[in-house]
């Protein structure tokens, strides 16, 4: 049995790390160091810290002790005296409480909070490993159709030796050599437009991945059946959707939030004590008050939409969940059918070149026209093309479902 295809049955009961390193993308170490320094994987990261002082926010209340200082003048006009002024002065401390279970709710917002974050985070990996790959094997298909191209002129100026070499010994007409120029310069044309292609693919790649070392592969692997039943592959993308995870954690923190919502309904109590000095010093009052809010219809609409958010949140990871399992059908479905697709094509390229070589002897010994090999070149120049191109679709669609799975780049 092959490496790479161990390398996925290792992979399909569980979701660690590649055993060995894949032998047609980069280094799996520096993969990690290039995507843990995306930008926007390190945002993600520092999101978690907001989350955390969030939750600690939320632990400690928003409720802080206040003091209250006042200072007044008393006037007393009584009938029998003269007029007397009094300076007086009165000082309070008060602090709303939280009722019973609304803290413990606030903790669980707070964490729900942090895991969201986190599971962001992991998103954002993943995304990123997404983007990579695709980038990646962009460049491997325009390096390999600039491959092909350089094959192709290489064939051509040969063929236009021998067809000069036969002009001249008078065994063939101006017409072939001017046939033989002519497919030369469109092969030439194909070639510059395949590198430029290339370059620009190359340079996309260092742009978006900077570290990245833009280096090919010694060789592709050939690809071979997927291991393992379509819904075993199904189930597990979608257990390790980061998308459907995060749908799945805001319903819960929507969930959480209702009920913090409902309980606030309860208005909470303001506890103070004061202390107040008067006529003068005559007379010192202290005190102890509570002060409740009377709860009304703006805290039972606050209630009633936390309540109509969280059923939305439920709805929206109903629709996630579906979405994912098309999507993860549709990716199963086209990996597994992508191998003999490619198949057929490294079929019909190498019947194609055989045929191709056939027409040159053909032409060599008299027997066929420049214009039939031509053409029969050109036929087995875009059979090999084909077949180059669905090779690299064929891993590039494995690799994206290892991806998806968890088998490949955990980096979480």
């Amino acid at each position: 049995m092959k490496p790479f295809t161990l390398l996925l049955l290792a992979g399909i009961g569980g979701t660690a790390l590649c055993a060995e390193p894949p032998p047609d993308l980069p280094p799996t170490e520096i993969v990690a160091r290039v995507l843990r320094g995306n930008p926007g994987v390190q945002a993600a990261a520092s999101q978690i810290r907001v989350e955390e002082a969030n939750r600690t926010r939320l632990e400690a209340g928003a409720y802080e002790w206040s003091v209250r200082l006042g200072t007044q003048q008393r006037r007393v006009n009584p009938a029998a005296a003269g007029n007397e002024r009094f300076n007086e002065w009165n000082a309070a401390l008060e602090r709303p409480f939280r009722l019973p279970g609304k803290a413990g709710i606030d903790a669980e917002l707070g964490a729900a909070g942090v895991s969201l974050a986190e599971t962001a985070y992991g998103d954002a990996l993943h995304e990123s490993s997404r983007m990579l790959l695709k980038a990646w094997f962009s460049w491997l298909k325009e390096s390999a159709a600039a491959a092909q191209w350089d094959e192709q002129v290489a064939l051509l100026e040969k063929q236009g030796k021998s067809v000069s070499r036969r002009q001249q010994l008078g065994d063939a007409a101006r017409i072939e050599a001017i046939l033989s120029e002519a497919a030369l310069a469109q092969a030439e044309a194909q070639r510059v437009q395949a590198r430029i292609r290339q370059q620009t693919a190359a340079e996309d790649l260092r742009r978006r991945f900077p570290g990245l070392p833009v280096v090919a592969p010694a060789g592709l692997s050939e690809p071979t059946a997927i291991p393992g039943s379509d819904e075993e592959w199904i189930n597990a993308l979608l257990e390790q959707s980061h998308e459907y995870r995060l749908a799945r954690q805001e319903a819960q923190r929507a969930q959480i939030m209702a009920g913090r919502s409902s309980r606030e309904r309860l208005p909470d109590p303001t506890v103070g004590l004061h202390v107040s000095r008067e006529r003068a010093g005559e007379e010192r009052v202290v005190g102890a008050y509570v002060s409740i809010p009377l709860s009304g219809a703006a805290r039972r609409a606050s209630s009633d939409a936390a309540l109509a958010q969280a059923e939305v949140a439920g709805r929206r990871e109903a629709a996630s969940s579906q979405k994912i399992v098309a999507e993860a059908v549709a990716l199963v479905q086209a990996a597994q059918a992508a191998v003999p697709g490619w198949q057929a094509g490294r079929q019909a390229a190498e019947r194609l070149t055989r045929a191709a070589d056939m027409t040159a002897r053909a032409y060599q010994l008299g027997e066929g026209s420049l214009s039939d090999l031509l053409t029969a070149r050109r036929l087995a120049n875009e059979a090999q093309l084909s077949a180059r191109l669905l090779q690299l679709d064929a891993l590039e669609l494995r690799y994206r479902l290892m991806l998806d799975a968890h088998r490949l780049w955990d980096l979480d």
